[in-house]
């Protein structure tokens, strides 16, 4: 768990998203994948838009896994030039929104330049309170644990920490996530019923919604409705009510 405290409120403080389908999107429509990739891009506009009037706090999106580099070079190299267009893009609309921007995940090894829009994108926002949004890039959640512990290790053989002294909190506060809460919501489109390597750590007591829609169609109504169904949730972390 980490240490930052959550919003209180019947709805979720914060959603994350696997934001899945845009390249069956593209299909059904008899275009290439990277034009589903553009309009769910497209989409997360909206969707961070709508946040300030859900009571959704912050907000975290899987925008491309370490395991997504098994892709057609093509497939991959669209997506880079993608990633790099929306941040020069949504910067100043996302900096006048009042969203906080993070990046999560490897960054070395994505290209230079890329890289520095992301810290550019983080410096811009960095002051900004209404929304904070996180954007995992070149992220998995095994990496990222496996990432924190080589820190941790190194705390510990360096005698800055004794091995007792290390708990789930201290090893969450090495994770990528440690300025966060943990997700309330977790929220995956397109039908498929699975996690795929996302917040593995963070979302032990998260609730799951596994919705049919494809991204692209994920409209702020759909956002809402599923932002709803969460108030009815029994959740109990493990205790059992009186």
């Amino acid at each position: 768990m980490n240490n930052v405290t959550p919003i209180k409120g019947d709805g979720p403080s914060h959603v994350a998203i696997i934001m899945d389908g845009n390249g069956r999107w593209a299909t059904q429509r008899g275009r290439p994948r990277l034009f589903g990739h553009q309009a769910g891009a497209k989409r997360v506009r909206q969707v961070v838009s709508k946040c300030p009037e859900l009571g959704v706090k912050y907000l975290t999106i899987f925008a491309f896994s370490t395991e997504n580099w098994k892709r057609t070079q093509s497939e991959v190299a669209g997506l880079m030039a993608l990633f790099r267009r929306y941040i020069t893009r949504e910067a100043n609309f996302l900096h006048q929104l009042g969203t906080r921007v993070r990046f999560i995940g490897e960054r070395e090894k994505l290209d230079e330049k890329l890289q520095k829009l992301m810290n550019y994108l983080e410096e811009l926002t960095a002051e900004n309170d209404e929304t904070h949004l996180t954007i995992a890039l070149n992220y998995g959640a095994r990496d990222e644990v496996t990432r924190a512990t080589q820190r941790l290790a190194v705390e510990v053989a360096e005698k800055r920490l004794r091995p007792e002294q290390v708990n789930t909190e201290v090893l969450a506060s090495f994770l990528d996530t440690c300025m966060l809460p943990d997700p309330d919501l977790v929220i995956r489109t397109s039908g498929e019923a699975r996690i795929s390597n996302f917040l593995l750590w963070q979302s032990a007591y998260a609730e799951y919604e596994f919705i049919d829609t494809l991204w692209p169609d994920f409209s702020p109504d759909v956002f809402a409705d599923v932002v709803a169904r969460f108030s009815g949730r029994d959740r109990r972390f493990g205790a059992v009510k009186a």
